[in-house]
C-alpha cells in the first residue's frame, strides 16, 4: 500500500510544481501579448495579474463544490487548462483585428485560465488529504507553486520568448500540462473512474496542440498580414519587442509592437531632419553618441560626414541591431551602417549605459521609440536628461525626437519643457513625413543655437540647412500648461496615451 501512496504523492506535487509554471506562463503571454497590441505595458500587466489573481480565487471558492472522483476531475481540468492556454495566443493574435472588443476576449482567457489554475490546487490537496498529515500537504503544495512561478518568471524573457515566440511558448506549456494528463490517464488508471474517456479526450487535444504548433508560424503570419494589410517578410519577438518587417510594391515597413517605426520610401526626410541639423551646427563633430536608432538609418546620414572619428551607438534590442547589420534588404537602406569601423554598437539599457559612463561627445542624437509606456517614458524624463549632461561639453548639440506636435502637442511641449529644465538653449523644430505627419524635434545645448552652419554635405534628398524653416509652429501646434515629465509622475506617457488614443 505504502509503495503505491509514495508515487501518487510525489507525482501529484510534481503537478502542482507544473500547474504553476504552466499558469504562471499564461499570465505572462497574455500581459506581453496585451502590451504588443495594445500598448501601456504598466496598465496591461497591472490589469491581467489582476484579473488572473482574481479568478484564481473565484476557481479555488467553487472547487469545494467538485464531487466524484477528485482524480478525474483533475485530470480533466488539466486538459482544458491545456487547451484554453495553450490556444490563447494563436486565438487573440486572430481575433486581434476582427473584433470591436479585443480586450474583453483577452480577459476572458485570462478569467477562465486564472479559474481552472485556481480549482487545481484545492483539488489536489483534497485528493492528498488522507495520503499526507495537513502541516506536511499544505508546505509542500505552496513550496512547489512557489517553485514553479520563479522558473516560469526566469525562463519567460531569457528562453521562452527569444526561442519560441509568444504564440508557440503558450502551445509549448499547453503540452506540457496534457502530457501530465496523459501520464495520470495511463499510471492512475485503476484509481479513475472513466479512463478510457479521458485518454481520449487528452490525446485528442494533444494532438490538436501539436498540429497548431506545427502551424503556428503561418497562422501567425497570416494573422499579422491580415492586422498589417500586407506581406509580412520578417517576424522576430525578442525578450523587449515584438519586430514585424511588411512589404508592399512600392516600400517596407518596420513595426515595432504594432507600432510603424518606419517606411523606406520616407524615411530619409525623418532621419536627414534628426541628423543634420544638429551636425551641420555643432562646433566640432569628433565623438557623435546615438542612443536608439537601432535600424542604423541615423548612423548612415552621420557617417556622410568625413570629419567623425567614431560613433557609439547604445540601442537595447540586440535582434533589433543583428537583422539591421545583417539582413541584405536592410543593409541596402542603411548603407551597411552598421558594419561601418567607425562604429561601436552597445546593446544595453541606455538609461543605464548613460548613468555609467562620463565620455564627452560633440553631438549626442537621441532617437527612442515614442513614450507609449513607462519603462520608455523614464527615457523622456527630466532625470535621464540630467544624466546625460555629464556626457555633454559646452559646446555639445543634442538632438531629441519628440513625437508630433500636431497629433500630440501636449506629448512634444513636455519634452521641449523637460530637455529645457536641463539645457537652457533648447529649440523646437519639425518637418512632414509622409508615413507619421508632422514630426517634432528637439535641438539643446548649453550654448546658444544661434543657426550658424559649420559644415554641409553634399545630395541630402529633403534637408537643405535652411533650420530656421523648420522652426516655426502654427497656432494648432501649440499648448500651454503642460507639466515637466519626472521619472515619479511620468506625466509624459498620460499625455501621449491621451493624444495618441483619440487619433487611433
Amino acid at each position: 500500500m505504502d509503495k503505491k501512496r509514495i508515487p501518487l504523492e510525489l507525482l501529484l506535487m510534481f503537478s502542482v510544481f507544473v500547474i504553476a509554471t504552466c499558469g504562471l506562463i499564461y499570465e505572462l503571454v497574455a500581459g506581453a501579448l496585451a502590451s504588443y497590441l495594445l500598448g501601456d505595458s504598466v496598465k496591461q500587466f497591472s490589469f491581467i495579474i489582476g484579473v488572473y489573481l482574481f479568478s484564481m480565487g473565484v476557481g479555488s471558492y467553487f472547487a469545494k463544490f467538485i464531487k466524484g472522483n477528485l482524480i478525474d476531475k483533475f485530470i480533466e481540468i488539466e486538459i482544458l487548462v491545456g487547451i484554453i492556454g495553450g490556444i490563447s495566443s494563436v486565438v487573440l493574435f486572430i481575433l486581434f483585428n476582427t473584433l470591436a472588443h479585443f480586450e474583453a476576449v483577452l480577459y476572458l482567457f485570462v478569467f477562465f485560465t486564472g479559474c481552472l489554475v485556481g480549482v487545481e490546487i484545492p483539488l489536489l490537496m483534497n485528493i492528498l488529504k488522507d495520503r499526507v498529515r495537513f502541516k506536511d500537504l499544505v508546505s509542500n503544495v505552496f513550496a512547489f507553486d512557489y517553485i514553479g512561478a520563479l522558473l516560469a518568471s526566469i525562463l519567460f524573457p531569457l528562453v521562452l520568448i527569444p526561442q519560441l515566440g509568444i504564440v508557440k511558448t503558450p502551445l509549448f506549456f499547453g503540452l506540457i500540462n496534457i502530457s501530465i494528463a496523459i501520464f495520470l490517464c495511463f499510471y492512475l488508471k485503476k484509481e479513475l473512474s472513466k479512463p478510457v474517456s479521458l485518454r481520449v479526450k487528452s490525446i485528442a487535444a494533444f494532438l490538436l496542440l501539436v498540429v497548431l504548433f506545427i502551424f503556428s508560424d503561418r497562422i501567425l503570419s497570416f494573422s499579422e498580414e491580415k492586422l498589417y494589410g500586407e506581406n509580412v517578410v520578417y517576424t522576430k519577438s525578442s525578450p523587449y519587442q515584438r519586430i514585424v518587417l511588411t512589404r508592399n510594391s512600392r516600400e517596407f515597413r518596420l513595426y515595432l509592437n504594432n507600432n510603424l517605426q518606419f517606411s523606406s520610401v520616407d524615411e530619409y526626410r525623418y532621419h536627414e531632419a534628426l541628423v543634420h541639423p544638429a551636425m551641420s551646427m555643432a562646433k566640432k563633430i569628433d565623438h557623435v553618441l546615438i542612443l536608439g536608432g537601432g535600424d542604423g538609418f541615423a548612423v548612415r546620414e552621420v557617417l556622410k560626414y568625413k570629419e567623425v572619428k567614431d560613433i557609439t551607438l547604445v540601442d537595447l534590442d540586440g535582434e533589433m541591431t543583428n537583422f539591421f547589420k545583417n539582413n541584405e534588404t536592410m543593409r541596402r537602406l542603411n548603407q551597411s551602417s552598421l558594419s561601418n569601423p567607425k562604429l561601436k554598437v552597445i546593446n544595453k539599457d541606455a538609461y543605464i549605459w548613460v548613468k555609467e559612463n562620463t565620455k564627452k561627445y560633440d553631438v549626442i542624437i537621441i532617437d527612442f521609440p515614442d513614450p507609449s509606456n513607462y519603462s520608455l517614458g523614464k527615457l523622456y524624463s527630466l532625470q535621464f536628461y540630467r544624466e546625460l549632461e555629464r556626457l555633454t561639453a559646452l559646446d555639445t548639440k543634442i538632438v531629441v525626437q519628440t513625437t508630433s506636435p500636431y497629433f500630440a502637442p501636449k506629448s512634444f511641449w513636455c519634452i521641449e519643457k523637460t530637455i529645457n529644465e536641463v539645457f537652457p538653449f533648447a529649440t523646437a523644430y519639425h518637418t512632414y513625413v509622409p508615413s507619421f505627419g508632422e514630426w517634432g524635434f528637439s535641438m539643446a545645448s548649453f550654448e546658444p543655437i544661434n543657426n550658424k552652419i559649420y559644415r554641409k554635405v553634399p545630395n541630402l534628398k529633403f534637408y537643405d540647412y535652411n533650420f530656421s524653416q523648420l522652426s516655426y509652429f502654427t497656432k494648432d501646434m501649440k499648448t500651454k500648461d503642460i507639466e515637466v515629465n519626472r521619472l515619479d509622475n511620468q506625466i509624459l506617457v498620460r499625455y501621449f496615451d491621451e493624444e495618441w488614443g483619440k487619433v487611433q
